[in-house]
């Protein structure tokens, strides 16, 4: 995927730059490194003989549950857009096709660039779809994940003992100045919301059809979230399934602390896939209950082997239903859209915080 669908776009003499600035950070991290006296040979020595440690068992199990997750909440995203544009102009394969392609490029494309991607491609495959529509749609699928997500951060934040003591001491301090905060914000919402309610009405009118299907509780409820809590049941079942291979305790605190880390790292992360970043919040999130080598390496093991499969499912989709030049050209084409548009979107930001 990374060098049919993108890689097209890149010059030679960029690749050639990216391979020789990551030579010189290797180089430069081994000798910082040994100056501070880490013994980073010994360190990679062990890192590998843990990866390597692995039973095939779990890589399978773990694979088949990814599996689960992408049909699964590739099937949410197809009830959205069939309620939107209708049965006769959305097909299942096609759907899970280009949400099967987002997984992919996310693994490597930072700031996930690759959901971008999946949504030209659902323009691009739907008779009369529109980016504007199909940003409404996702706004729509986003509803569980969001909600998926608060229930996770409140589990943590409870589970903690004296958590509300900890957070709130300031607030319990400083009643009147928590009050002209929470006024202020009030009054800015409002003024923001008179700003651009012009805009937001005129995007509304394009962007309503892709939330049809919330007019449909039925629908929603039993195609739509219910699929998504299948998939991200599935993921959980990812992580408890690596974690076990590495005989780390697999304990719904400890998934939970895994999936909390992994959801900040994605949200702070610069690194494309998160590579790093998402490792050094599994350490962090599993500190209590592993050590630091085996942490990195169930992190590191779950992210390669998860991302190589996403890889390989995502051509044999693409392949499948679009044909190779076709879903090269397709998957290309988007890319090039989803650049452009986050190009857009990056200066219009610089130019409302000038």
């Amino acid at each position: 995927m990374t060098e049919a669908a993108v890689g097209s776009e890149r010059p030679p003499h960029g690749r050639l730059r990216r391979l020789a600035t990551i030579a010189i950070v290797v180089v430069t991290t081994g000798a910082l490194t040994s100056l501070l006296g880490w013994d980073i040979r010994a360190w990679c020595s062990e890192l590998w003989d843990a990866l390597t440690a692995i039973s095939i068992q779990y890589v399978i199990g773990g694979i088949a549950l990814g599996v689960i997750q992408t049909v699964a909440t590739a099937t949410g995203w197809y009830w959205i857009l069939r309620a939107a544009y209708g049965a006769d102009h959305v097909r299942r394969r096609d759907i899970l096709a280009c949400y099967a392609t987002a997984v992919a490029l996310n693994g490597f494309l930072p700031a996930n660039l690759g959901t971008l991607v999946s949504l030209f491609m659902f323009v691009a495959v739907i008779a009369g779809a529109t980016f504007s529509g199909i940003l409404g749609g996702y706004a729509v699928q986003k509803i569980f994940f969001t909600v998926a997500g608060a229930f996770v951060y409140l589990y943590l934040f409870i589970s903690v003992s004296g958590s509300f003591d900890i957070k709130f001491s300031w607030v319990h301090e400083h009643v009147l100045a928590t009050i002209a905060i929470i006024v202020g914000a009030v009054l800015l919402i409002t003024m923001l919301v008179r700003i651009f309610r012009p805009k937001l009405a005129t995007f509304w009118q394009k962007a309503k059809q892709g939330g049809r299907v919330l007019t449909q509780p039925r629908t929603y409820f039993l195609h739509v979230a219910l699929p998504q809590f299948i998939g991200w049941c599935a993921s959980l079942g990812v992580i408890a399934m690596f974690l076990a291979a590495y005989a780390i305790p697999v304990t719904f605190h400890t998934v939970m602390n895994v999936v909390g880390g992994n959801s900040i790292a994605n949200v702070t992360s610069f690194t494309p896939g998160g590579v790093g970043v998402n490792q050094a919040f599994n350490v962090a999130s599993l500190s209590g209950v592993t050590d630091a080598t085996t942490a990195t390496a169930y992190s590191v093991a779950r992210q390669l082997i998860i991302t190589a499969w996403n890889q390989v499912f995502a051509i044999a989709m693409v392949s499948w239903v679009f044909g190779w030049s076709g879903g090269k050209a397709l998957v290309g084409e988007s890319y090039a859209d989803a650049k452009r548009k986050a190009a857009e979107h990056k200066q219009s930001k610089a130019k409302a915080s000038a």
